[in-house]
């Protein structure tokens, strides 16, 4: 049995802990500190999840939105209670949020190497959207 939970600040550590080396997911070191996943939290307040086992954080999934679509962020399970529906949990928890946030779309950014990553998300019902490309830009050097 899997408890969820909104995210807090006070869970960053054993998130960072989580997502860190994870195949499949890329890590930031400003905007994916415990500085800049602050100022996102308190931004998108009670739209992340974490999922915990006997009190251990087990799973996260990082939710957020611009007032117009909803993003995830970092949604991963430990590699020992994957293939147990929780990932598939923690994404519903996510966009039941945002649906009550009145956001009706949601997008994930996915590694192009990460192949696993992207069969959990067909599997769970997301589409891949092969005419869009993302393309960045750096603003802040000290923020990027």
């Amino acid at each position: 049995m899997f408890d969820l939970r909104p995210m807090t600040v006070a869970d960053l550590p054993a998130c960072l802990a989580l997502w860190t080396g994870m195949p499949g997911i890329t890590l930031f070191p400003t905007t994916d500190s415990a500085d800049g996943l602050t100022r996102y939290l308190t931004r998108n307040p009670g739209l992340s999840v974490v999922a915990l086992r006997d009190g251990r954080l087990v799973g996260a999934a990082l939710a957020g939105h611009d007032a117009r679509r909803g993003y995830l962020h970092h949604v991963a399970v430990a590699e020992e209670h994957r293939r147990k529906g929780l990932g598939r949990t923690m994404v519903e928890w996510c966009l039941r949020a945002l649906t009550n946030e009145g956001i009706g779309r949601c997008h994930i950014f996915v590694d192009a190497g990460n192949d696993e990553g992207k069969e959990f998300w067909r599997h769970v019902g997301w589409e891949e959207r092969p005419g869009v490309h993302v393309m960045s830009v750096t603003t802040c050097p000290e923020r990027a």
